[in-house]
């Protein structure tokens, strides 16, 4: 028996593998305390185990990695059962290791497999070591810690001017702007083919955007949290995603309305409040701190949009006489309001939650709220509605298209910000055109062109003084963005991998 038991004792490589030289400023204490992790080894396989000392062993394994943590939660198997121990403080530690207090996160030290003495004959201490695996830390939210700061990885980048513009980021959220611009346009042109085909439902067709996105996310929500997880986060924030979702669909059912008593020019004019209202509501609301140049990009873009909307005036195109010119303003600038404070709720929801959680609860609560709005205001229009297999064809295609644009929207929000999402929208007239021409058989003026490049070269003014983490770096999730998601698109991320893109 006595035999058996040495036979399983851990090998002096793997204790030398979890705890490195490095770890320990004096010899003699490492030796001592190897000493005492073998003897609990020792002491462990012949049958004196309890979730006590397994707690004490994996406590003293996270203390020696990482001294200043004072909260651990320790998972013990794959299953993450977790041992609490509330203030564990290394009482020998110089002050001057730990320094001032500061507020740490809450760590899961997490053993990757579970190593059992003895239970490979060979005693080869590289099995042993990959059996057990790396010693793992992720905070309260299942997240990985930090790993440096923002001033730290523009050093290890090697630019700060125009550092930004200089990032392979910039280019994607560029690229991703211009195609939610296209698929905005793609939307538009839908709705124009059922019109011209007999078929005015505004608040109808929009109701299966919301129905596809629900059996999306909702149920990858459902899976991530289960019955009773996704039960808990309706009760404790569903009142924020039920504000979100009813602004959603405000904003779409008044724009659209404004265009039956309005002309077009007068709608996408008053279309500039959504930018005036978005950044607004995050200089006061979110603390965002815009520079000059980005106050400078805004105003290139908005004239940009002047001069196509100019355009068509000039030719004739702002779509004839109004039949209720200020009602039809009041709808868009009520449309233009909802727009904005759902771009900046949500770009604050998607920072700091799961972009499957914020779209699931949004098209949960908008599926409702519109369907109620269909059923009163689009009773009429739905009798009246044309409806074939050429109808059904477009609303197929206005359906995907915007489960796209609601899909992809949130990666620009945690990449750039609300602001720089509306004014990549702007091109959507000159996309509007191009499609235009092959669709309606539209004619291009030379304005376009122009005014399109001008949109263009206000984007890269309005990014010209950025660091290399643009507007991804939240004020309002801290100064390493610890408050914030970890997820793709976000700061965070790249804090915490500074290897990756995005």
């Amino acid at each position: 028996m006595r035999d058996d038991l040495q036979s399983r004792k851990p090998s002096k490589d793997f204790i030398h593998t979890v705890f490195p030289p490095s770890l320990f400023s004096q010899h003699h204490i490492r030796r001592a305390t190897l000493e005492v992790l073998r003897s609990f080894f020792n002491w462990k396989t012949s049958g004196g185990s309890s979730p006590f000392l397994r707690r004490l062993f994996w406590g003293t394994v996270c203390h020696l990695h990482h001294p200043k943590i004072s909260l651990y939660a320790i998972s013990m198997d794959s299953k993450a059962h977790t041992y609490g121990s509330e203030e564990h403080r290394g009482s020998q530690v110089h002050d001057s290791e730990i320094g001032e207090a500061t507020s740490v996160e809450r760590v899961n030290v997490k053993p990757k497999g579970d190593f059992v003495p003895g239970e490979s004959s060979s005693g080869s201490s590289q099995n042993e070591a990959a059996a057990h695996g790396a010693v793992e830390l992720i905070d309260s939210n299942g997240q990985t810690p930090i790993q440096t700061t923002e001033d730290e990885l523009e050093r290890t980048r090697g630019h700060r001017r125009f550092g930004y513009l200089r990032s392979k980021q910039f280019w994607i959220v560029l690229i991703l702007s211009q195609t939610l611009a296209l698929t905005s346009t793609g939307t538009n042109t839908f709705t124009t083919l059922l019109v011209n085909n007999g078929t005015s439902i505004p608040a109808f067709q929009s109701l299966f955007n919301y129905i596809l996105l629900n059996i999306i996310y909702t149920s990858y929500t459902l899976y991530k949290y289960g019955f009773k997880g996704w039960f808990r986060l309706v009760r404790t924030d569903g009142w924020r995603y039920f504000i979100l979702a009813f602004c959603d669909v405000q904003g779409n059912y008044f724009t659209v309305l404004a265009y039956r008593y309005t002309t077009i020019l007068s709608a996408q004019l008053i279309n500039f409040w959504a930018i005036a209202v978005v950044v607004f509501i995050s200089i006061v609301f979110l603390k965002v701190r815009y520079h000059f140049a980005q106050y400078a990009g805004i105003l290139i873009c908005c004239g940009g949009l002047g001069m196509l909307l100019a355009s068509d005036h000039i030719h004739g195109l702002n779509g004839g006489e109004a039949p209720n010119a200020l009602k039809g303003d009041l709808f868009a600038l009520v449309g233009a309001s909802m727009y904005g404070l759902t771009n900046v709720f949500e770009e604050f929801l998607v920072s700091k939650k799961p972009v499957y959680e914020v779209l699931g609860q949004l098209s949960f609560y908008a599926m409702f709220i519109n369907g109620v709005q269909a059923g009163i205001f689009d009773r009429a229009s739905f009798r009246s509605a044309t409806w074939n297999s050429t109808v059904g064809g477009y609303l197929t295609g206005y359906t995907f298209l915007l489960t796209f644009f609601y899909s992809a929207a949130p990666f620009v929000f945690r990449m750039a910000s609300a602001a720089f999402f509306n004014i990549g929208l702007l091109t959507g007239n000159f996309w509007g055109v191009i499609v235009g021409l092959k669709v309606f058989h539209d004619q291009v003026h030379w304005m376009y062109p122009v005014a399109f490049v001008l949109i263009m070269f206000g984007h890269f003014v309005y990014y010209g003084t950025e660091g290399v983490l643009g507007e991804s770096s939240k004020p309002w999730l801290g100064e390493n963005q610890e408050g914030g998601n970890d997820g793709f698109g976000t700061a965070r991320r790249q804090l915490e991998r500074p290897d990756v893109i995005v």
